[in-house]
């Protein structure tokens, strides 16, 4: 008998070990696989793998279709002869159990730099054919993101709407002549790309090979300082200088009194309408390039989303406006073949999201930790859930689940030990037994919560300005006994891979 259930960890590539300060696709991307593969999970989930900007967010990115280049592998350059070893003499004492991103990001770029020189002097001729045959494939956003962030650069970094209007508004002679006079560096940022893209494909072919799928993430709104918004502004509601007239958010509610103000352009669906939604086909094609399964970040915005006038200081005014709903994913499951979507169907959820998500049988999200503020009929306790959903402990923005259990009140606390019948001494095994249990045809758990560890071990705090995105695993935490227990925890819930109704040997 084979099962279709699975389960899965979300750990981000920022966060593995490694000398340089900050993960990257070098050989801890590869004993992570390995690990995955021991401890019977199938189902590798990451956060968005594009450009960091305002404040190191995966979700704030330069490109929906670029990726980081901080997590290029310095030792795999150093292997492709990019570097020497004393280009990594100078490597700074990095923090082991944090991303500081300011030096990091600093160091990195010295090393891509001089691994880009190195390419222009010595390079074989094979290695430049792969990267101009990369380029050649990528061409579509490429060659916008590559200028993009020429310009950026060369004009201290600021933001695209307080470029000289020639640029702003993209004057093909003014990027002409920018492009003529700072070649090296446009051909330098694809550099970085093209590297980004040849070790994340090493990475993400060696997770088929071993049977480990890639759940990845698509936020559903773009940053408005980005090569998208700046190559493409007849899809958002832009002035004729640029600037948005409308942001994304969502409105007040029990959590948060003043609502979310994320400022994201919001799109023109009526135009992504008219070209068939070729510029979204584009973006989840290249995404699916990169990861097997894609979560789309606040699905809900499909059905509805809150608009708020640009410049107010917080989303309390706004209104709610209709999503492209059904049309839209029609047109990608033509295109796509197929719709191999999560949807991220949390917060304030109406019957109009529900009823898109089931229309297209789209696996929604339970979040354990959300099941102890009513009774036992709450949607997110186990014996709740429907087979078609991905069960968590928690995500990356909650707490750590042993975090979460000790900030919570007693009463909050007594309900989770008598759901659970424990002690709450083990919590955050004890929950992802809960979820591994149920139902739900995938569970997935973050490495934090496989690790018990507490608050200081959180991802992110939404909502706060700085120190978020930084936690990395130490070197060997996910040991042997931890693997070793978590396979059998997918033995007993039928979660390993292939048959899961025989005994193991």
């Amino acid at each position: 008998m084979k099962s279709d259930r699975s389960s899965g960890i979300i750990l981000h590539p920022t966060s593995f070990p490694g000398p340089d300060g900050i993960g990257d696709l070098g050989v801890e991307a590869f004993r992570w696989i390995d690990c995955l593969v021991e401890s019977g999970c199938s189902i590798w989930q990451v956060l968005p793998l594009g450009p960091t900007g305002y404040g190191d967010s995966p979700y704030q990115s330069f490109s929906a279709f670029a990726g980081n280049p901080y997590l290029i592998s310095p030792l795999l350059l150093l292997d492709e002869g990019l570097l020497d070893s004393q280009s990594l003499a100078d490597r700074p004492d990095f923090p082991q159990d944090m991303v500081d991103f300011g030096p990091v990001i600093e160091w990195k770029l010295k090393l891509l730099d001089r691994a880009y020189e190195t390419y222009k002097k010595k390079s074989a001729r094979t290695l430049k054919a792969e990267l101009e045959r990369f380029s050649a494939n990528h061409s579509a956003w490429l060659e916008d993101f590559a200028l993009f962030m020429a310009i950026k650069e060369d004009l201290g970094g600021g933001p695209w709407n307080d470029w000289p209007a020639e640029l702003r508004q993209r004057d093909p002679s003014a990027l002409r002549d920018f492009r003529n006079l700072h070649q090296d560096a446009v051909e330098r940022h694809s550099f970085r790309q093209f590297f980004f893209f040849r070790q994340w494909q090493a990475v993400h072919d060696y997770a088929r090979q071993e049977g480990i799928s890639i759940l990845g993430d698509a936020p559903i709104f773009v940053a408005y300082d980005s090569a998208d918004v700046w190559a493409n502004p007849e899809l958002f509601y832009l002035d004729a200088a640029g600037s948005p007239t409308v942001v994304a958010g969502v409105p007040p509610d029990y959590f948060s009194p003043t609502g979310q103000l994320w400022g994201n352009p919001l799109y023109r669906w009526d135009v992504h309408a008219s070209s068939g939604y070729s510029w979204w086909i584009s973006r989840l094609k290249a995404t699916l390039e990169q990861v097997d399964l894609v979560r789309l970040d606040h699905f809900r915005g499909f059905a509805g989303y809150w608009e708020i006038p640009a410049g107010m200081p917080t989303a309390e005014v706004g209104r709610w406006v209709p999503g492209p709903g059904a049309s839209f994913f029609e047109a990608i499951e033509q295109a796509l073949g197929g719709l191999p979507i999560v949807a991220e169907d949390l917060g304030e959820i109406t019957p109009d999201v529900v009823i898109l998500r089931d229309l297209f049988n789209l696996p929604g999200m339970k979040i354990f930790q959300f099941a102890f503020e009513s009774d036992p009929d709450d949607a997110f306790l186990p014996h709740n859930y429907p087979v078609n959903c991905i069960a968590y402990t928690g995500t990356h923005d909650n707490d750590t689940t042993l975090g979460w259990y000790k900030s919570s009140s007693e009463e909050v606390r007594d309900f989770v030990r008598r759901y659970l019948g424990s002690s709450g001494e083990d919590i955050s095994w004890e929950m992802t037994q809960g979820i591994w249990s149920s139902v739900a045809k995938l569970a997935i758990v973050p490495l934090q919560d496989i690790l018990s560890l507490g608050t200081p071990a959180r991802f992110n705090f939404p909502g706060r300005l700085g120190g978020n995105w930084s936690w990395r695993m130490s070197p060997g935490a996910f040991t042997e006994q931890l693997v070793g227990r978590l396979r059998e925890m997918n033995y007993l819930y039928g979660r390993l891979p292939g048959k899961y109704n025989e005994k193991e040997d």
